[in-house]
C-alpha cells in the first residue's frame, strides 16, 4: 500500500497509508485533513484541492487543470490539483502539501 506524506496548512506533517485506485484528494480528505475542501468532489472544476507535490511519477497536467491553477494566487511550479493524481505504486512516498486557501 502506498504511503503519502501530507503537510497541512499549519506545517504539521503526517504519513498516511492508502489504497491504490483512489485519488490523492480522496486519500487526504479520507484521512482527516478537513482543510482540503474539494468542493467539486474531484471533477476538476473548482481548484479547492490545490496542493504542492514533490516526488512520484505523476500523469501530465491537463489543460483544464492548468487553467484552474492559473486562477490561484498561490500557484507554484509544483502545484497540482490533488483530484487529478491517482494513487499508484509510483506515488509511494509522494509529498503533498496543502496549498493556502484562495
Amino acid at each position: 500500500m502506498p504511503k503519502l506524506i501530507v503537510t497541512n496548512r499549519d506545517g504539521e506533517t503526517s504519513e498516511i497509508t492508502v489504497d491504490e485506485g483512489i485519488t490523492v484528494m480522496e486519500a487526504v480528505r479520507d484521512n482527516g485533513f478537513d482543510e482540503l475542501l474539494a468542493l467539486c468532489g474531484g471533477c476538476c472544476s473548482c481548484a479547492t484541492c490545490h496542493c504542492y507535490i514533490e516526488g512520484g511519477d505523476l500523469p501530465e497536467m491537463s489543460e483544464d487543470e492548468d487553467d484552474l491553477l492559473e486562477s490561484s494566487d498561490h500557484r507554484k511550479e509544483n502545484s497540482r490539483l490533488s483530484c487529478q493524481i491517482p494513487v499508484t505504486a509510483e506515488t509511494d512516498g509522494l509529498k503533498v502539501t496543502i496549498a493556502p486557501e484562495d
